[in-house]
């Protein structure tokens, strides 16, 4: 899954560790999910889509591989 949060948070002024603290977890999930590696639960998604007052499809896009 592609996200554009590193880019969100960047543009908000928003380090790494302050976006794990608003979304109450670590720093290293932070760069996971930034770096792809990780995909967020639903709830966790849907509340990082709300921290930059966008729609969860402006956070998070499938890409094919993703649907099989």
């Amino acid at each position: 899954m592609k996200n554009r949060m590193k880019e969100l948070r960047k543009s908000h002024n928003i380090s790494q560790e302050k976006m794990a603290q608003m979304l109450g977890v670590s720093r290293q999930t932070v760069i996971s999910i930034e770096r792809e590696r990780y995909n967020p639960s639903l709830p966790l998604a849907m509340y990082i889509a709300q921290c930059f007052e966008v729609k969860l499809e402006e956070v998070f896009t499938l890409e094919e591989k993703d649907l099989k």
